[in-house]
């Protein structure tokens, strides 16, 4: 209740316009994207809670360390160690198993930093545990954001990249010069 009316007056203030095809009706792997500025963070918790979506969502473990440590996780943050990212994919699909059930935030352009590939953990994590993908994303060239469609990975990585690839093509993010193009390292080189 608190949630929804802290983002209500959000969108009430906000430059920025929530456009959105709908909520996804059940569990998903909700991808970030382009993730080029910490306000992504804002924005996607201010969708979450306008739309009533439970959402986890994946950070540096160093800001999970101090007094921010329980914000973040009441917040929906699970702590990655970049150490090792594989154990993440897996930490997540065993918890989805044992019956968690919550929409998971990936920002698969990773940091925002200069990055030439997307990481694939959303990927493996959707397949995985048979979770359909939503595109959210962030466009200031039209001061919108919010969700897009939602749809099942097919395993085809290159075709599934395709339809991400269209429907981010015209999406800039905060700050349009820290857009990566969603590319998976595993894919192979297209010519």
């Amino acid at each position: 209740m608190v949630r929804r009316f802290l983002s209500r007056v959000f969108w009430k203030l906000s430059r920025w316009r929530l456009a959105t095809e709908a909520a996804p009706d059940r569990p998903t792997v909700l991808v970030g994207a382009p993730h080029t500025s910490n306000w992504d963070f804002v924005l996607m918790l201010a969708i979450a809670w306008r739309l009533g979506v439970d959402v986890r969502w994946l950070g540096k473990k160093s800001l999970f360390t101090g007094w921010r440590g329980p914000i973040m996780r009441a917040l929906g943050g699970i702590p990655v160690d970049r150490a090792d990212p594989s154990a993440v994919v897996s930490d997540v699909v065993a918890e989805i198993r044992d019956g968690g059930v919550f929409g998971l935030v990936v920002t698969p352009d990773g940091t925002r930093g200069a990055h030439t590939h997307w990481k694939s953990g959303f990927y493996r994590i959707a397949r995985e545990t048979g979770m359909p993908v939503t595109l959210g994303y962030v466009d200031r060239t039209t001061m919108t954001t919010g969700l897009g469609p939602t749809f099942e990975l097919s395993g085809d990585v290159v075709a599934d990249m395709d339809r991400i690839r269209a429907f981010y093509a015209d999406k800039a993010g905060v700050r349009p010069e820290g857009r990566v193009e969603p590319r998976l390292r595993e894919e192979p080189a297209l010519v």
